[in-house]
């Protein structure tokens, strides 16, 4: 039975929410957790950021020029820097259509920008979900929306990573444009705050690249884990927007 008549609330946001969570997901196989708009976005968010891991990575350490013919007949350099630049700002608009959809869309859509560090369920939740996720517990919790160690986790490795990346790659992007563009008028304070050698915000910009990394692996992973061992579907959900239940027990 589809509940997309109904919006019960994850269990991470508001006072008392637990329980009507897992009630309405008792009497129902789903319930209706992202909106289209968030799942367009989290699908192009992940391959714009599959493209400038990889021609980052190659920014950083650029490959040899190819034997076909002269360097001066080639682009290729000049391709991998076409390409993370234009999935820049596929990153960064997308990033500010999120954020809108995070004022205007449903609640789920709210908790990758905040986390309810106030409350001490919040965190008796993340010690649970750590040690699920350590093999030192037999059964996760139900959730509709994140756990709270997914949004733990959200939170500070991509909401605050891609701001990192997305202010420090602007900065970046506008030292070519010139210090007299408007690029460069609104980012250019960035240099400053890491030191008067712009080498040091290229270096930063690409030890935040490894951050991202880093992240992708253990939610890929965690992803697929929790779609196999889990009470919930995960993969799926961001596919279809609902999140199906595979047994009817509250918590």
């Amino acid at each position: 039975m589809s509940s997309e008549a109904t919006d019960p609330r994850s269990s991470l946001t508001g006072a008392h929410a637990d329980a009507e969570d897992l009630a309405s997901a008792s009497r129902q196989t789903s319930v209706y957790v992202y909106e289209v708009p968030v799942r367009l976005w989290h699908w192009i968010n992940a391959l714009a950021i599959l493209t400038l891991c990889i021609t980052g990575y190659f920014i950083g350490a650029p490959p040899p020029s190819m034997q076909i013919s002269e360097a001066t007949h080639q682009f290729v350099f000049g391709y991998i820097r076409f390409a993370h630049f234009a999935a820049g700002w596929i990153l960064c608009i997308g990033f500010l259509g999120r954020i809108y959809w995070a004022i205007f869309g449903n609640h789920h859509a709210r908790q990758l920008f905040y986390v309810p560090v106030w409350r001490g369920s919040f965190w008796r939740e993340v010690f649970h979900e750590i040690k699920w996720y350590a093999f030192l517990t037999d059964a996760p919790k139900k959730y509709v929306g994140h756990n709270p160690l997914a949004q733990l986790a959200m939170f500070c490795f991509f909401t605050l990573g891609v701001t990192f990346m997305i202010v420090t790659g602007l900065a970046l992007y506008s030292e070519g444009l010139g210090h007299d563009s408007t690029l460069f008028k609104m980012f250019g304070w960035v240099f400053g705050v890491f030191g008067d050698n712009p080498h040091y915000l290229h270096t930063y910009h690409h030890l935040g690249m490894w951050w991202i990394v880093i992240f992708m692996i253990i939610h890929i992973y965690v992803a697929i884990r929790e779609d196999i061992m889990s009470r919930q579907s995960i993969v799926s959900t961001m596919i279809s927007g609902h999140r199906t239940f595979k047994d009817d027990r509250p918590d």
